[in-house]
């Protein structure tokens, strides 16, 4: 008994440590989260609100602690409702971890995907024919899937290139390929809410950028003015790719699915 007595309060330090750790982790993620979108704004204004108040209650400001007291209740509610864009954000984000992951593309699968992707990007960016693709991976995209027209099909350079030709039903909207096959075409996505873009990005771009904001798929866009090759991922675009980083940059950042080892090769017993 007294051994555990002596314990407790080295075992109360650890609990400490764990928690402040656990907290720290949680304020990083969360700042990463918001860097460089609107929510940044949002929570310097908050923090400048939580001084000010503090300042007015310290400094006897009857009136003035009493309207910031009352303007951030009311404000609590007001910022679910205007940033819920960016808190469905979060969420999707953090039911993107490592821990729902579920790859559904092989390694060689993707090789064989790129390849034809590659091959229409060329031919569609040789001929300044403006195209969007976009690779869905954790985030379903079936509500975007809906606006267009269902295909199911294998991906091949040439429907690609096809399915874009200028004055078709379907060149106009956006082409969505599920796991390693063109799942529809001519759909509509939302545009970015970024206010600072450059004013000679189309709405293919925009609309890249806008369904990487609110998911994890990754967009190449096909300039039709200028046929340059872009790439959007999180919110970020790159653009002026040649076929050799448009390929690498997908790769590095497409979930490929892994393939697990047989349990028994594990206990040292080898498949005859």
């Amino acid at each position: 008994m007294n051994e555990l007595e002596e314990l407790l309060p080295y075992l109360k330090s650890w609990n400490t440590y764990v928690d402040i750790f656990i907290i720290a982790i949680i304020i990083y993620k969360v700042m990463d989260l918001i860097k460089e979108t609107r929510a940044e704004q949002l929570i310097k204004g908050i923090a400048m609100l939580i001084i000010a108040t503090r300042v007015s209650e310290m400094l006897g400001l009857h009136t003035v602690y009493w309207l910031l007291k009352n303007a951030m209740t009311v404000g609590f509610i007001a910022i679910l409702i205007i940033f819920q864009p960016e808190l469905r954000r979060a969420l999707e984000h953090l039911g993107r971890g490592r821990f729902f992951t579920k790859g559904d593309v092989l390694e060689q699968e993707l090789d064989i995907l790129l390849e034809e992707i590659n091959k229409a990007v060329l031919q569609l960016s040789k001929t300044k024919t403006g195209a969007i693709i976009i690779l869905e991976q954790e985030t379903g995209l079936n509500e975007h899937l809906e606006t267009g027209t269902h295909i199911d099909s294998s991906v091949t350079g040439e429907l690609l290139i096809n399915l874009f030709v200028p004055n078709t039903p379907l060149h106009d909207g956006a082409l969505i390929i599920r796991k390693n096959r063109i799942a529809a075409a001519g759909c509509f996505l939302p545009l970015t809410q970024n206010q600072n873009l450059s004013k000679e990005l189309g709405t293919r771009h925009r609309a890249a950028l806008g369904i990487t904001e609110i998911s994890d798929a990754l967009a190449i866009v096909v300039s039709e003015e200028t046929g340059v090759v872009s790439f959007a991922m999180e919110g970020k675009l790159a653009r002026y790719l040649d076929a050799k980083s448009l390929k690498e940059i997908v790769k590095k950042n497409y979930k490929i699915k892994e393939l697990k080892q047989p349990i028994w090769t594990k206990w040292g017993v080898k498949d005859e």
